[in-house]
């Protein structure tokens, strides 16, 4: 009964988004600048994707048949297929997500803004529409994969193996996820950079001018980027934190039966339904702040998605429902707490932008180095709030009384976080429709009414970007450790003991991949940067007539250098996180691999809130000077303030959203390959 209400919850939610897009696609799409401008930004995401989909597919494939021959060549030719077709439908899922929610993405920005011509509502209904039909398809085709390939693999029937058969869907969805958010956050900030430094700094144009030859380069990356990389990022987080509380609930077969090993998918499909209300929900005035809206959407959805866990845990988890539901009320808290901390730290009505934005006065040195200092700060209280957060979870399931109950408290808790992830999408998928709107009328001529409401639902946008990034960084900090604990179980194995000189490398080499990795990121952002840059000199200086006005940029040209340096930058620190654990199992054994995982997983957190953060605060104190402080635009505190958010650029944008793929992509990669390591350790 519980799967057919899961498989149902799936399709129909499905059917939402396809409404949704139909709904979107039948509105005004604008005047005919609007359009040309439209259509310069769809086919600049749709070539970049192309290409981009087309190198994932041949990894994807290639590391498919490696993962096979692996096993077969270790006498585990059944277990080789199942964890192979697994990745490749993961992989499939995890594409299609992010393909189709940019594909709703580029043909919502043109409608929002002409809706912005009519009503502040009917712009932010329609933005945030386009925004739920990616949220939306994201967590129903990730519930649907994994339940799907559930019963395929004939879980009903054997369920106690099954889960540990499927942990391959996690992994195609980590492996894609993570050139996904690599390849768009290259792209993104590098023609963000190109943009920003010739056309702000050294021209002195406004943002989104159509004299800028980079722009159409800049808008196209804010698609790929929080759009397809977010979609794939959040897909891989959902797909995997059900698999692995899948895993841990195998130990609580005997007081639950199946009924804990597919209460994941079930409570996934009460929070979709509870998103799907929430987002129908929103509705402002026309004279309201737009994000009291969205906020009211939030609430709703958290009230319907703690109800429909209570239900949940009421119906699957018998006379222990109690506890374990205030285990996922755990959850549903520390979502709220990061969305709070992360506001905090990047909003300029409070403190640590205020400071950044102070010191922009003394030049861009004090600006970086103030930014620095904000960035290293914001990572104490995340930290506290996750321990916390694992804490209570952990003895309030050893409350039960069963054995692991603490373990799958934990779990339970992760699920709780996730429970709203389709609505959080949705609202960081509003934010490059917005600023894509924004950019569209900027560069139509559109009238100034038009203007100040597309530039107040671009600053929301900039607002829930920057929530959903310090969500997305919570729930990968809750679901690698629920995923650390079902690799501990796949290996039969109860601590790490870093006192063992394996072991230690194995840490150490968690430790540095993080920084490795990162520094990978940041590096190609700049190489791709550097002929963009030099792309944009050279039309000002070959072109005269384009700064006055009377010559068109070649934007083509910005749109297809970012492309090709992004698709050649991301397979290096990509292949990077896949190699070096795959090494340190296969050389230094399950329990060495297992302290990579763990220590990886504790930098790569820490290390994403300084990225993420930092760069938030520097983004909004230059907003801050933008919108009248210490000189407002064209200033000296506005020109460092420009550098300081070009240095964090890269952070926000690519390394630090890659980094919440990285720490589950350790966990899912480490959990494929686990009988591997066990085999070939077990020989020694």
């Amino acid at each position: 009964m519980y799967f057919n209400l899961v498989m149902l919850v799936s399709i129909g939610s499905i059917i939402i988004a396809f409404l949704f897009a139909l709904e979107i696609l039948r509105k005004d799409a604008g005047n005919e600048k609007m359009q040309e401008i439209a259509n310069a930004i769809k086919e600049g995401a749709g070539a970049f994707l192309k290409r981009q989909y087309t190198t994932i597919t041949v990894l994807s494939i290639t590391l498919a048949i490696i993962i096979f021959l692996i096993y077969a060549l270790s006498g585990k030719i059944t277990y080789g297929w199942h964890t192979s077709l697994a990745f490749i439908l993961g992989a499939l899922c995890s594409s299609i997500s992010g393909y189709v929610g940019m594909y709703i993405s580029v043909r919502s920005n043109s409608r929002a803004a002409s809706a912005a011509g009519r009503s502040m509502n009917e712009a932010l209904v329609t933005a945030l529409k386009g925004g739920a039909v990616s949220g939306i398809l994201v967590v129903a085709l990730s519930l649907l994969g994994v339940a799907g390939i559930f019963l395929l693999y004939g879980g009903s029937a054997n369920p106690l193996e099954v889960p540990l058969l499927i942990v391959g869907f996690g992994f195609g969805a980590s492996f894609v996820a993570l050139f996904a958010q690599l390849g768009g956050g290259i792209y993104t900030k590098a023609a963000d950079v190109g943009a920003d430094l010739v056309g702000k700094v050294e021209a002195g144009i406004p943002e989104d001018d159509p004299r800028n030859p980079a722009v159409i380069a800049d808008l196209v990356g804010d698609n790929v980027g929080d759009c397809a990389g977010r979609g794939a990022d959040l897909f891989e987080s959902t797909a995997a934190e059900n698999i692995g509380a899948m895993i841990l609930g195998i130990a609580l077969f005997p007081v639950f039966g199946i009924y804990g090993i597919i209460f994941p998918l079930v409570a996934r499909a009460f929070g979709l339904i509870a998103s799907i209300i929430g987002v129908l929900s929103v509705r402002i005035k026309e004279d309201e702040d737009p994000i009291k809206g969205l906020n009211r959407g939030y609430l709703v959805t958290t009230i319907l998605a703690t109800a429909g866990f209570w239900l949940s845990t009421k119906l699957l988890l018998t006379e222990y429902h109690t506890l374990f539901f205030l285990a996922g009320l755990v959850g549903i808290l520390t979502s709220f707490a990061f969305v709070s901390i992360t506001q905090y730290y990047t909003e300029y009505r409070y403190r640590p932008v205020k400071s950044i934005a102070r010191a922009s006065e003394t030049g861009p040195a004090t600006n970086i180095i103030t930014g620095f200092s904000v960035a290293l700060e914001c990572t104490g209280i995340p930290v506290v709030v996750i321990s916390i957060a694992l804490l209570l979870a952990y003895f309030l399931g050893q409350a039960t009384g069963l054995p692991h109950g603490g373990l799958y408290g934990t779990a339970v808790a992760t699920m709780g976080m996730l429970a709203t992830c389709a609505y959080i999408l949705a609202m960081d998928t509003f934010g490059p429709i917005t600023d894509n709107a924004g950019g569209i009328v900027e560069m139509s001529g559109a009238s100034e009414n038009i203007r100040k409401r597309t530039d107040r639902l671009d600053a929301i946008g900039n607002t829930t970007k920057a929530l959903t990034k310090g969500y997305a960084v919570g729930s990968a900090a809750l679901a690698a450790f629920l995923l650390f604990s079902a690799y501990l179980t796949d290996v039969h194995i109860e601590s790490v003991d870093l006192a063992k000189p394996v072991v230690f490398i194995g840490a150490m080499m968690g430790a540095v991949l993080v920084f490795v990795f990162s520094a990978f990121a940041i590096r190609a952002v700049g190489s791709a940067a550097y002929y963009i840059i030099n792309n944009v000199r050279k039309q000002f200086k070959e072109k005269p007539g384009i700064l006055e006005g009377k010559e068109k940029p070649d934007y083509a040209q910005a749109v297809d250098i970012c492309t090709r340096g992004a698709l050649k930058e991301m397979v290096l620190p990509g292949l990077t996180v896949v190699i070096v654990p795959l090494l340190v199992g296969i050389l230094l054994g399950p329990e060495a691999v297992g302290a990579t995982l763990m220590v990886g997983t504790i930098a790569g957190i820490i290390l994403a809130l300084v990225l993420n953060n930092g760069g938030g605060a520097w983004d909004n104190a230059k907003k801050y000077i933008e919108a009248g402080a210490y000189g407002g635009k064209g200033s000296f505190a506005h020109k460092a303030a420009v550098v300081g958010d070009t240095v964090g650029d890269p952070f926000k944008d690519t390394a630090g959203p890659s980094l919440h793929v990285v720490v589950k992509l350790l966990s899912t990669l480490t959990l494929v390959f686990a009988p591997l390591f066990l085999i070939l350790h077990a020989v020694k």
